[in-house]
């Protein structure tokens, strides 16, 4: 089956998830629960693992309730499908990489969204491999099978950290392994490399029996670029911006909650997901902290730096024209940095 077939079906059965049932008209029209709380669709970056426990802890904590939301989380598929279903209308909010998203709006191929805060100040992406693999630096996977999922950060983003660490991105061979199964593939030797987020080690790690995971990342090569943050649509945000202001304060404050609680969190994450055990959640948001915080205030978004971004990829090839930082990014609901 091609990528691109694989890609469709993920989609559809996506939206099934997000949006059964569901026209457009219904979609622009808030529903509220018992409590006059709004209900909302949230879908997480990519499944739902313990690095996306900060949503679980706004619930919790009744941090969503107290902004007027009632959020149905739902395990989102990289950053190119949660700006379809988004765009759609099938979902209200939806975590992004922010950096995968300017390229998709260079690209023209998503242009009804905006940004309205970072979860991470710096990129997450990175190669994962398990020690005794023989890859221990970028050149080394030269002709090595890389797992990854359709529409992923990583894989979007592998052209601009190949051409900075010389990597000959042609002699990769790309394997579609969905994102739950490729710590068994690592570990099985079905694939070399994985593509990953740093936080994501404890999860291979254990996924592998305990074996070492070695870790490549690409903010040593590309250290001037954000990671994921919160999407909405450009609708949503310019017809309702307090709306969009209350629920990214609600969520930044689960995220500052879990950063300081990471324990706890993992307990919080645990009560309503299954995937990850509380250790290993709890181990995932501790190694999340300090590309949370990274000097900023949590959440905010920067224009120097997002010019930066948008430079970098344009640079690498990946964006045939520069992006307005603006066309991407809505500042002024943002935190200032």
């Amino acid at each position: 089956m091609s990528i691109k077939r694989v890609t469709a079906a993920a989609v559809m059965v996506l939206a099934l998830a997000v949006g059964c049932g569901k026209d457009s008209s219904e979609s622009d029209q808030p529903t509220a629960d018992a409590t006059g709380s709004e209900k909302v669709t949230y879908l997480t970056g990519v499944s739902v693992q313990g690095r996306e426990a900060y949503v679980y802890v706004g619930k919790e904590k009744g941090f969503f309730q107290e902004a007027g939301f009632d959020v149905d989380v739902k395990p989102g598929n990289g950053t190119n499908q949660n700006l379809q279903l988004l765009q759609s209308g099938q979902a209200d909010f939806a975590i992004v990489d922010i950096t995968a998203a300017l390229i998709e709006y260079g690209k023209g191929t998503f242009t009804d969204f905006t940004v309205v805060s970072a979860i991470h100040q710096r990129n997450l992406a990175c190669l994962m491999v398990l020690e005794g693999s023989g890859i221990a630096k970028p050149q080394d996977l030269a002709g090595k099978r890389i797992a990854y999922i359709p529409g992923g950060v990583v894989k979007t983003l592998f052209d601009a950290y190949a051409s900075k660490a010389g990597v000959d991105g042609s002699k990769i061979q790309w394997v579609n392994v969905p994102a739950q199964q490729m710590g068994q593939n690592l570990a099985a030797g079905s694939i070399d490399a994985a593509t990953q987020f740093v936080v994501g080690t404890p999860g291979i790690e254990a996924a592998a029996k305990g074996r070492k995971a070695v870790v490549l990342p690409f903010s040593d090569f590309l250290p001037d670029l954000y990671g994921n943050g919160l999407a909405v649509s450009a609708k949503s945000a310019k017809d309702d911006p307090d709306r969009i202001r209350r629920f990214n304060q609600a969520m930044l404050k689960g995220l500052a909650y879990a950063i300081d609680n990471p324990a706890e969190a993992g307990q919080i994450y645990a009560k309503y997901q299954k995937i990850q055990p509380q250790p290993v959640a709890a181990a995932e948001v501790t190694l999340m902290a300090p590309y949370v915080k990274g000097g900023a205030v949590v959440g905010a978004l920067d224009l120097d730096r997002v010019t930066k971004n948008i430079a970098v990829v344009k640079d690498a090839g990946v964006i045939p024209t520069a992006v307005k930082p603006e066309d991407v990014v809505s500042f002024d609901l943002a935190p200032k940095a």
